[in-house]
Parts: C-alpha cells; structure tokens; sequence
C-alpha cells in the first residue's frame, strides 16, 4: 500500500505539465480537501495541474460567520447572549458558559470543514493547528480557543514569519506556554524553548540552539501579558528584562540590546529577524508540510530532491507558504503513484471526508441547535478515534504527525481501528441522532452519482473509485455483485434483476419493498467498502 517499497522514489520538483486524470484528482483532493467528493473530482478532472492547484490555494473565500449560542438547554440559559447569536462578543466567562462556548468553536469549525470551499484552507487550519498546538483545557477561555482560530484562519496560506509573530502575542498562546506570566521578575522558559524547538528551527540534524539560547529568548519575551478586561495580548514595558541579550554561535553570536519602554517591544522582532535568517527553519517547516500531504518517510534522496530545494524556495519568497505549496502540489513528485493511497487518514479526515464522500445532510442554518449538535457528534467520534481539535495531546501536537517509526501508522489500533468501522456503519445505518434531528445516508443518492446505477458492474465499479484509492481484484468485485447486489435471487443470478430494481426505485419510489430492498443492498455494498483495510488509506 502506497510507497513502503524499499526503493527509493526518485522523481522530484519538476512541475507536472499533464491534465489531472480522475485518479490524479483524486488523490488531490484526498491531499489537500477532507474526502474527496465526487463533484470535486469531477470539477478538476481534465484541468492542467497548475490551474486546479491555483484553484485550492485560492484565498478569497467568504468570511465563515461566527460560532453562535446553540447551548441554552433545561439546564442553562445564557443571560447575556441569546439562542442563536454569537458570543464572540462577550467577554464574561463563568463555569456554566466556558465549556459550552468551547463545544460552540468545535462544532462550528468541525462545520467549517464538512461545508469546505474547493480551497486548501481548511487543511492548512488544521496543520497549523497542529503546529502550534495550544489546549482548551489548559487555557479554559473559549474566546481565546475561537480567536486562535480565527488567526490561523487569516494566516493559513500567508507568510509564516508573520504568523509566528502574530502566534506569540495571541493570548491563547501567552496562556498556554506562560507567556503572560514571563517577566523580567521571574523569566519563564517555556514559550521561548517550544518557539525554537517546535516552531521554527526543529529538532532536525543542523539544529544546535543551546540552553543559553531558550534562556535568552525568554528575556526578550518578558513583558507580554494577557489584558483580563479586553482579553488581548498586550506588551508592558514595566515587566520586560532591559538587559542585553546574547545568543549563540547557532545564531552568529547575535546580540539583541536591551531597550527601553513599550520599544521593547521591538527586541521580538529583531529575535525573529535572527531566528529565521537561519536555513533550519526553512528545512523544518518544509519537512513538516511534506509529512502531513506526502508521506511520513523522508529519506536522504527525498531530504535532497525534496526539502532542500523547498526550503530554498521558501526562504527566496520570504517565508510566504503559497510558493512551497505551489511547487510542491504541482510536481511530479506528489503526482508519484508511489506517494498515493500512502497516508493512512487522521480521525479528522476520516470522519469529516466520510461525511463529505456520502453526501451527508446536516440540518440547514435555520436548524442551527440540531446542526451544531449533529456537527459536534461528528468532532466527538474523531476525539473518541485520538483526535480532538482543540485538545492535541500536548505542546507537540499529535504523535502520528512526529513520532518515529510509527507516524500516522499510530493512527490505527485495536482500539481505534474497531471504533471507524463501528462510525461509518452507523452512518450507513442507523444513522446518528439528536433530538428529532437524524444524520444518514441516502444510499440512493450516493449510488445516483455511479455514470449508470443500473448497470452492476458499473456501479461497483465507480463506488469503489468513490471510496478507496486503491482497486479491488476483479474476483472480489464480481463476489460483491453476486452475493450483495444479486443475492436471494432463486436462481436468476442476472444482471438484469438489479437493472429492474434500481430502474423501478427511480420510476416508482413510492414502491416501499423495492426502495428496501435496493437500499439495503446499496448499504451492503458501501458498508463492506468502508470497513476494508484500504478505506483507511488516503
């Protein structure tokens, strides 16, 4: 499955100058969308690669509305928001409202992504969600949670230098590293260590920051605070350390002077100014990019043919992300047969694409209690298989994103491995329930969009291709006909029984024991589809 060969692959950046073919496509949109859905295959099927890839690194997207009050219940009402406006406003935080507000952000971004635009927005969200991992149970300030968001939001496909800037004063960050707590007094390490370790330079082999180096970054930071009455990041030129900062031969023996009043706020640009003049970020950013839509299996020729001609083009363009993802996206590299069906999905992208692959049908806006109830459902079933949005792990993120040999392989075990299955089951039937407001499968539907649903061979055919990034042998689709879509036939193993069925369903759906029949089938068929080994894959 996908690119375990002990060979090396070989090809490199060159630019792809082929049409996408459907199977090209879809590995583009398993890449860099959640699920790929029939309708966007479709749309980018027969595009040059350079045009689709200008398409999903489009940043014009509609600003997404903020998350809204769906939590009064028997229990609560919020006495100073109303059912079904937003709280983003507000700045009073009790123990009643907090955990509600927090469950409002994860449903409504879960709702960001299963409502995705044919952008790679909602993808990068996620990976730098990652990258600069904060918790919700560590801050405990849903408006923090929200805003975070909403920044990687802005900076997704910008320049990551003004991102990490942007990061380091954002109060969800100065919470949860102790940044609002570092000052000249007392110097907390803790955001310093992680802005090298984990957020630019890496941990890679040409990383050699020191202990002295985390200790002065932490004098540069001193000053930054959270404003409790605002709830924004502030600088406080009474708590920041004036003294002289000297950092390391890593860092050319660079030395930030010390400055005076709220100019010392300007000592963290001039640290970032040297942090990045460093090639290691570039490496470690690249690297990272390439782990999360590549594969996890970065060896001497990928680190030459790959991230290192990357990196250069990262640090040509100042740090801005679109180039990278350009180049890569567009090469003939990430186009490899070898580099496809090669990630196994996160919960994320497992439970979210699903959804989207099914063509699942959540209450409309009008509905917005059952619609936020029905999308935090689906974020609960990600967080129940490891992966809670809002809650990584720890500082790191999530281990099947860094953690050698497993990486994305520590996705799968014996506990999560049973819990997909039992999720896409349940979508395929009884489908998932809150209060009168139910989430399933049209199985019709989804069928409807095979080339000719009446013809088995053909519909077997394409909702494989739907599904899985890899074929099945001809064998066992033939098996699939006779036992799901021609079984209890008495002996009429012929195609033209399920020619008759489905036509009937179409011509007469009010044919209550046809419609049963078909659906159950149609369920049959998805359903042995999803729980293989392949359906894991991406």
């Amino acid at each position: 499955m996908g690119n375990n060969s002990p060979t090396a692959i070989v090809s490199g950046l060159r630019r792809c100058k082929d049409k996408l073919t459907n199977d090209a496509a879809r590995h583009l949109c398993k890449r860099t969308l959640f699920g790929a859905k029939k309708e966007d295959v479709d749309f980018l099927t027969g595009k040059r690669i350079k045009k689709a890839i200008t398409l999903l690194l489009n940043t014009d997207e509609e600003t997404p509305p903020p998350a809204l009050n769906y939590y009064n219940d028997a229990n609560y009402t919020d006495p100073e928001i109303a059912a079904g406006q937003t709280w983003i406003t507000s700045l009073k935080y009790d123990g009643m409202n907090n955990g509600r507000r927090t469950n409002s952000v994860k449903a409504w971004w879960t709702g960001l992504m299963l409502n995705q635009q044919r952008t790679l927005r909602e993808k990068m969200v996620l990976f730098w969600h990652n990258h600069f991992a904060t918790e919700t149970r560590t801050v405990n300030n849903a408006l923090f949670f929200y805003n975070n968001n909403i920044l990687l939001r802005q900076y997704a496909l910008g320049n990551f230098k003004t991102l990490v800037r942007a990061v380091t004063t954002d109060p969800n960050m100065l919470r949860y590293l102790n940044g609002g707590v570092n000052t000249k007094q007392a110097p907390d390490e803790n955001y310093g260590r992680e802005l090298q370790e984990l957020f630019t330079v890496g941990k890679g082999p040409g990383s050699h920051y020191t202990e002295d180096d985390v200790k002065a970054a932490a004098h540069v930071l001193t000053g930054y605070y959270v404003d409790t009455k605002t709830y924004t990041g502030k600088f406080g030129p009474g708590r920041h350390d004036q003294g002289d900062k000297h950092f390391s031969a890593f860092y050319k023996s660079h030395t930030i002077y010390g400055q005076k009043g709220m100019d010392g706020a300007k000592e963290l640009d001039e640290m970032l100014d040297m942090i990045f003049a460093n090639e290691e970020v570039s490496k470690f950013i690249c690297r990272k990019l390439y782990r999360f839509f590549v594969y996890h299996n970065i060896d001497d020729v990928t680190e030459q043919n790959i991230i290192i001609p990357l990196a250069a083009i990262f640090r040509k363009h100042n740090y801005e992300i679109k180039p990278v993802l350009k180049t890569l996206f567009e090469s003939e590299h990430f186009f490899d047969v070898a580099n496809r069906a090669a990630l196994i999905k996160s919960p994320v992208d497992f439970t979210v694409g699903a959804c989207r692959e099914l063509c699942i049908q959540f209450p409309p806006d009008t509905d917005y209690i059952n619609q936020y109830n029905l999308w935090l459902t689906i974020q609960q079933q990600a967080a129940n298989m490891q992966q809670n949005i809002g809650d990584p792990p720890n500082v790191s993120g999530w281990p099947a994103y860094y953690q050698q040999p497993q990486f994305d392989k520590s996705w799968v075990n014996s506990d999560t491995l049973p819990k997909r299955n039992v999720f896409t089951d349940r979508l395929l039937n009884p489908g998932f329930t809150k209060q009168q407001a139910k989430i399933m499968v049209d199985p019709g539907h989804f069928a409807s969009q095979a080339s000719d649903p009446s013809n088995p061979d053909t519909l077997i055919n394409e909702c494989t291709r739907m599904l899985l990034m890899l074929d099945l042998p001809d064998k066992e689709k033939e098996n699939l006909k006779s036992s799901i879509l021609l079984s209890g036939l008495q002996g009429k193993m012929s195609d033209h029984y399920w020619t008759e069925a489905w036509n009937n369903l179409t011509a007469k759906p009010e044919d209550a024991a046809n419609k049963t029949n078909v659906n159950k089938k149609l369920v049959l068929l998805c359903k042995y589809l999803m729980d293989l080994p392949q359906y894991q894959l991406c």
